[in-house]
């Protein structure tokens, strides 16, 4: 199966990547289409988040006993891990909706972001004439007031690369990139590649949407107890190609990403990044939209 019309894909591949290089707006009127596609789906079903979101917060007595285990830095004891309840409430909705508004296909791989699937739309076509899908990836970056930043943390499964493939036996591989900071840099190693070749030839480029659950804390406002959602954010990070082919954003916003929240005694190919906001919605104000509760 690894290597099952190996040839033709590789050659599909580098015609696909190629394309793509070259017609890099069609890659960014994709990314567009879907991230504002998410928006309007998280939006007409707004209440329908918000309600099952704060639920967490009434079926406290079912879990009081055996809360999940806090992995922040110093924590205070007063604030409860959101993770799961984001990765549920949010991340698996999510899907489920766009499952009613597009074909999805749930594709495997042995790695990645939270969620991943083939997302499939004839109205795809209004964008590339080369492929009516993407590879849509997703992950939840649940946070509370506390540790709401204008940047969120990647790790080298979230982010696609330059995807370079050499040779029909050899394997896709992606050159290192760089998270710049003020007073530290270090290298960052991208583990997606920037498009897939599915076994019947489909071409998947890939495109990654963040979402940003924002919780309340009622107990630091006094305004009783409970962690009710408070805002989401939908944030798009550019396919590997348009980071580092054409128009190359991280040539010219080198800062884009800058170092994460590990230390160094992490390997270095599992160091994780962070992206700024701020930069992100300088290349593109819809890459960073907030759906306010």
């Amino acid at each position: 199966m690894y290597n099952l019309n190996r040839s033709i894909r590789f050659k599909l591949y580098h015609q696909a990547r190629s394309h793509y290089i070259t017609n890099f707006q069609e890659l960014i009127n994709l990314e567009k289409f879907v991230t504002n596609k998410t928006v309007e789906i998280i939006k007409n079903n707004l209440q329908e988040f918000v309600t099952d979101y704060n639920e967490a917060s009434f079926l406290h007595p079912y879990w009081a006993l055996y809360p999940p285990e806090d992995r922040g830095r110093k924590p205070k004891g007063d604030q409860i891990p959101w993770i799961e309840v984001g990765e549920h409430a949010i991340g698996r909705k999510l899907s489920r909706l766009i499952g009613n508004r597009f074909t999805i296909r749930e594709v495997g791989l042995p790695a990645g972001p939270d969620d991943r699937f083939l997302l499939i739309s004839s109205e795809l076509k209004n964008f590339t004439n080369f492929t009516d899908c993407v590879m849509f990836f997703s992950d939840i970056k649940s946070v509370g007031p506390r540790d709401d930043a204008e940047n969120i943390v990647l790790s080298p499964y979230q982010v696609s690369g330059d995807g370079l493939w050499n040779a029909p036996n050899h394997s896709v591989y992606n050159n290192v990139m760089h998270a710049v900071g003020s007073r530290a840099s270090h290298d960052f190693w991208p583990a997606i590649p920037p498009l897939y070749i599915l076994s019947d030839n489909t071409v998947a480029p890939v495109l990654h949407i963040y979402l940003k659950p924002i919780y309340k804390m009622l107990s630091i406002e006094s305004k009783g107890t409970g962690q009710p959602l408070e805002k989401i954010r939908v944030i798009c990070v550019p396919n590997g190609l348009l980071l580092t082919e054409n128009p190359n954003y991280l040539s010219q916003y080198p800062k884009l990403f800058f170092p994460g929240k590990d230390d160094k005694s992490k390997a270095s190919r599992k160091l994780r990044c962070r992206v700024s906001f701020d930069i992100l919605k300088t290349i593109h104000p819809w890459r960073v939209q907030d759906i306010i509760i």
